[in-house]
């Protein structure tokens, strides 16, 4: 390996910061632990792992080979994670009243649903594209880099964030059960789907 291990530290660093700085994906787990708990969340925290070791690795092939063959598709993307997220905005504020048992729509297709809304989430997330793009190249000399670093960068790329996402999911989760009351659910699905329009306006214009 030519990193060392200093570096990788400080490159975890960072993507505790990154994660730890709100944007669509906080916002995207919140809204589907509010809805469905920690059974809504983790999925879609797995989708989100795909997406950041995907930016890893193709900011560390070279970032004008990725916008040459991928520009159009994640443009495309973008409007696509818009309109799941307003989907699901729409759902969960029209059923609002009703409980997750009582109306399955509301989480269907189930873990399918929560890990492409993850995978679509990160993809179009301005955040993620700027740190991987922007700031990887100056944590290591990626035209050194071999097959070795490369599987320690992506690796750290899914660990850092799938743990920090977990937990936040299983927190919220934890909240939610406290709130079991009829009025309590109602007010929850409202504030979820809401969380979730905002993701969908928010997600083409960045």
């Amino acid at each position: 390996m030519t990193v060392t291990v200093w570096d990788l530290v400080l490159y975890a660093g960072a993507l505790l910061v990154l994660f730890l700085t709100p944007g669509p994906v906080w916002v995207a787990l919140i809204a589907r632990g509010l809805s469905g708990g920690f059974h809504s969340a983790w999925p879609l925290a797995l989708g989100v792992v795909i997406g950041d070791v995907m930016w890893s690795v193709l900011a560390i092939l070279g970032i004008s080979w990725i916008l040459s063959v991928y520009g159009g598709f994640l443009e495309a993307l973008r409007w696509v994670a818009s309109a799941m997220f307003l989907i699901m905005g729409v759902m969960l504020i029209r059923h609002s009243d009703k409980s997750i048992s009582q109306d399955n729509r509301l989480t269907r297709p189930g873990m399918v649903a929560g890990f492409l809304a993850g995978l679509a989430v990160i993809l179009g997330n301005p955040k993620a594209i700027l740190f991987y793009m922007g700031m990887l190249p100056g944590f290591f000399d990626l035209s050194t880099l071999r097959t070795p670093d490369i599987l320690a960068i992506a690796g750290l790329s899914a660990i850092v964030p799938l743990f920090g996402n977990l937990v936040m999911g299983l927190s919220i989760h934890k909240i939610r059960g406290i709130m079991a009351s009829r009025g309590a659910m109602k007010r929850m699905n409202v504030t979820a789907g809401i969380l979730m329009l905002g993701v969908a306006m928010a997600i083409p214009f960045f």
